[in-house]
Order: structure tokens, then C-alpha cells, then sequence
């Protein structure tokens, strides 16, 4: 077809002989109706005819790439998704390339798990790393890397993240959470309301450059988001733009110009930041049990990581280790506040086994049947990365769930429209942590489909200290506080966006102390 185009072009400049104004005009017009021409016909045909037509979804979207990102830059993905689900079924085509699966007995499997032959057949479902964005330095971090290489990232640093380096880690969390439980005391002595949300944020940014740089952001201690946490906010619009701009090439030579600036400038100053308190934490003469620890023991090993390397996952462990779980605290918070009888039951449960906030630990949490049922219910509800990571099919193309799909295409299972969908769950719009206690009648629940931390070789690193951090702050704040939403905070969850991650608005509550 581009041939074509070529010779009509050159036919239509021999005949016009744009010797003239006129002629230039002319010729510029033909050349643009030729263009938009090729354009109608490559998106009829890759609605038609392409590798996926004969997967459900709108036509248009499954010709042009336009469709879904438009909704992405809008930040409205997760309710054209829910639409398109609605309307097409669980395996939806949402673009000329891509599907997004909800359901079926394989998916989570087939696309994320492990497939033990595949070092022999090479059908790896790889990272797509149009989605993600690479560092300045041109380095990925572990999350977009092959699978070798994310296999010798992930050994050197699951240390870090294990049962017993949680256990070491503690005493820092419980100073963190304790201080946020001191400054709700503070500011909710005069009666104001309170911004939830950003409260969360500065006890999971602190914990986490705690245990990534050997040195807190001070949020909780001044009040206030540190330069860094904006950085980081930015960073992750940056990754939803440059996904945007994968999808056109030859716009995406221009990114400058439909990115903001501000956007771009961020993303490089949270590289350098990153970078700068690396290399401060890497001097530290000091041997605590935090990120660093596990690069340190094996510096001079041929499991050592670049310079480079080590910027790109502590930069991932920022983003990942930060804002996610401060929104999954948000929204359970949200609708904790939205089901007083639920709130009603967790503060009973709470207030009832422990008679100090010094006698919550991580271990006792761990003994709280309806928290832990809450927090559940609340990761279904509001899963902090609602969209899936996307994977690409291997070479020969592969059957997923029963649906086959050509290869180099890119599939995921997505999140919040699994953890929705009536073809999984009873009552699917409704907080029920009963679900997750036996109650009988949530027994047609597919919890199969229920993977918050993703599925596989490559889930969530970093789970038990999420899982660690929203226990203990849910467990101390219920405990300490009776709240209560504000008016205007009623319609928070409609107010969100997604740009990868969650953008929330403020979460505005009165809190009373108690105990």
C-alpha cells in the first residue's frame, strides 16, 4: 500500500508541475487526501482482516489505536474497558494489537505463569516494554527486563523483601506508623477535616526512601510532599505518556511537544535524585536492614549489579513500594467510611483484642480474621494497578484461555474489570469482607481470578511488606480514630483517574480520637 501511495503521489507532482502557488497548493492537497485515504484503508483493514478480528471489541478501536488513547489521556480507561466488557464479553480487543482479558479457566496461567518448557521452545510471554519507560541512562529496571535478567535482579534483592528481613524491618515501620498516628492526633484536635489520602502518602513515601536510601523524606515530620514524592508522581504520568506515544512512531519523534515539559523535566530530576541518594546510602558505613544491605554483600560477586542498574530498580522501588500501597489503604479507607456496619464490625475486632496501640504488631495483625478480610475485599475492590501489566505473545502466536492469538500482539489479564465482573464474583459492586470468611452466600465466587499482586515468576516482589504496611497502619488508625467521610469526599471514587496508576482526589474525613 505504501508503494502505491508512492507512485499515485509521484503521478499526481508530474501532472500538477507545481511551478506555481496554485500548483503547490494543489499538490499539497492530493498528497494529504492520499494520506488520509491510506490511513481509512489500513484501519478497515486491521478491523476487518487484521491478526485480531476475530476477537470482540469495536471496530474502530481494533483498527486505530486512536480509540483507547484518547481514554487513556484522559484518565477514563477503566470505564470504557468496563463498557467494552459489558457489552463484548471477557476477552475484549481494545486495540489493533492488543486484548484484554477478565475471565476464563487459564488466563492468569497462560499469559503470567510459569511454563516450564519454555527454555526450550523459546515461548516466553515477555514484558511489553512499550508500556513501561526506560531510565535516562538507558537502563531498564527489573520489571521490563528478559527473563534472565530479571531472574538474577530478583534473587539479589529478595532478601530484602523476605519473611525475616520483614521481621528486622519492624522497628522502622512501627516508628513511621506510630508518627502518623501522632500527627492524626494533632490535626484532628481542632476539629478540621483531614486529607486521608495524603496522610497515607507520607507514611508509605517515608518507609519506603527509609528502606531504599537509608534516609526518611520527612513528610510526616514537616507536613508536607518532599520533592521527591511530586518527581514521583510525574514519573509515573511520563510512563502513561510515553505508551501513548508508542503507538504513533512518527509522533512519538515529537513527544516533546504532547508532553508537558514539566512532565519530561520531573522524570529526569527523579532519575538524578534517585540517583544522588543511591550513592549517599551506598557510603553509608552501616549495615541495616533495608534495600542496599543485599547490593552490598554481594558487590564483589558476579551477582553484582552496574551503577546504572541499581538506580533503575531503586527509582522502581519508589513508585512501586510507595504510592501503590497508600492507595490501596486509600480506597478501603474510602469505603470503610462508605459501610459504617462494616466499619462498625473491623473497629469491634480491633479495639476488642488489643488494649495498647504498642501491642499492635505484625504478628498480631496477622491474627485478625475480619482486618484481614477487609483489606482483601478492599484490594478486589480498588486494586492499586487496576489495568494489567501487559505481556507479549511469543513466536507461532499461543491459545489463551481457549482463545488463540497471533504472535507478538499484547495481552494481560486486567485487574479492576476481573475484580468486577459479574462472570467472577456475587455481588460484585458490593463490599462484602464476609466473602472471604466462608459465608455461604458468596460461594460462586471465582477467586481463582482474585491476583492483586499479580500471578506468576514475576508477582509483586515487594507483597509481604505491602501487606506488612497496610495491616499495621489500618489496624492502629481504626484503633485509634472513630471517623467519618465528609460530604464532599461521598463521590470520591467517581472523581478517580488512571494514568498507569491511580489519580485520586483528596479523601476528606473528621477523626475523633479514642482509646
Amino acid at each position: 500500500m505504501s508503494t502505491s501511495l508512492f507512485d499515485v503521489t509521484a503521478q499526481l507532482g508530474s501532472k500538477l508541475r507545481p511551478t506555481s502557488v496554485e500548483g503547490i497548493l494543489n499538490l499539497t492537497g492530493a498528497v494529504l487526501v492520499a494520506v488520509v485515504v491510506q490511513y481509512v484503508a489500513s484501519v478497515f483493514y486491521a478491523a476487518y482482516f487484521g491478526p485480531l478480528s476475530h476477537i470482540p471489541g469495536p471496530k474502530l478501536a481494533g483498527g486505530s489505536w486512536l480509540i483507547k488513547s484518547y481514554y487513556q489521556r484522559q484518565g477514563t480507561l477503566i470505564g470504557w474497558m468496563t463498557h467494552l466488557h459489558e457489552k463484548y464479553g471477557p476477552v475484549v480487543r481494545v486495540g489493533p494489537t492488543e486484548v484484554s482479558f477478565i475471565t476464563g479457566e487459564s488466563a492468569w496461567q497462560d499469559i503470567y505463569g510459569f511454563h516450564h518448557d519454555a527454555s526450550k521452545t523459546g515461548k516466553y510471554y515477555l514484558k511489553d516494554r512499550e508500556f513501561f519507560s526506560i531510565t535516562p541512562s538507558g537502563v531498564w529496571s527489573m520489571i521490563a527486563e528478559d527473563e534472565a535478567n530479571h531472574s538474577k535482579e530478583r534473587r539479589l534483592f529478595s532478601h530484602a523483601f523476605s519473611e525475616k528481613a520483614l521481621r528486622e524491618q519492624e522497628p522502622l515501620l512501627q516508628r513511621y506508623v506510630d508518627l502518623l498516628q501522632m500527627r492524626l492526633h494533632e490535626e484532628s484536635e481542632s476539629g478540621k477535616l483531614l486529607d486521608l489520602q495524603k496522610w497515607y502518602n507520607y507514611t508509605t513515601f517515608d518507609i519506603i526512601a527509609d528502606l531504599a536510601f537509608g534516609e526518611s523524606f520527612e513528610c510526616l515530620s514537616q507536613k508536607s510532599y518532599h520533592p521527591m514524592v511530586v518527581m514521583t508522581f510525574k514519573a509515573a504520568a511520563a510512563i502513561s505518556m510515553k505508551n501513548i506515544m508508542s503507538h504513533f512512531p512518527i509522533a512519538a519523534r515529537f513527544s516533546s511537544l504532547f508532553i508537558p515539559q514539566e512532565t519530561l523535566k520531573k522524570r529526569i530530576e527523579f532519575y538524578d535524585f534517585t540517583k544522588s541518594r543511591v550513592e549517599r546510602r551506598l557510603a553509608m558505613d552501616t549495615a541495616r536492614p533495608d534495600f542496599t544491605t543485599a547490593i552490598l554483600k554481594h558487590s564483589d560477586t558476579n551477582r553484582s549489579l552496574s551503577r546504572q542498574k541499581i538506580y533503575a530498580n531503586m527509582g522502581l522501588f519508589m513508585i512501586a513500594g510507595s504510592e501503590t500501597t497508600a492507595t490501596m489503604l486509600t480506597g478501603t479507607t474510602y469505603l470503610l467510611l462508605m459501610n459504617p456496619d462494616i466499619m462498625q464490625k473491623l473497629n469491634a475486632e480491633v479495639r476488642g483484642r488489643f488494649k495498647s496501640a504498642n501491642d499492635i504488631t505484625i504478628e498480631e495483625v496477622n491474627k485478625l480474621p475480619y482486618l484481614l478480610a477487609v483489606l482483601t475485599e478492599g484490594l478486589r475492590m480498588y486494586p492499586p494497578v487496576p489495568i494489567g501489566f501487559p505481556r507479549v505473545v511469543p513466536r507461532g502466536g499461543d491459545t489463551i484461555s481457549g482463545v488463540y492469538v497471533p504472535e507478538a500482539c499484547k495481552v494481560y489479564v486486567s485487574q479492576y474489570h476481573a475484580n468486577h465482573s459479574p462472570r467472577n464474583w456475587v455481588d460484585p459492586e458490593k463490599f462484602a469482607p464476609e466473602r472471604w470468611l466462608g459465608d455461604e452466600r458468596y460461594a460462586g465466587d471465582n477467586k481463582a481470578n482474585y491476583n492483586p499482586f499479580s500471578f506468576g515468576p514475576r508477582n509483586c516482589l515487594g507483597k509481604n511488606l505491602a501487606y506488612a504496611e497496610m495491616r499495621l497502619i489500618l489496624a492502629k488508625t481504626v484503633f485509634s480514630f472513630d471517623m467519618e467521610l465528609a460530604p464532599e469526599s461521598e463521590n470520591w471514587f467517581s472523581r478517580n483517574k488512571v494514568f498507569s496508576l491511580w489519580e485520586k482526589p483528596p479523601l476528606m474525613a473528621s477523626l475523633t480520637a479514642v482509646n
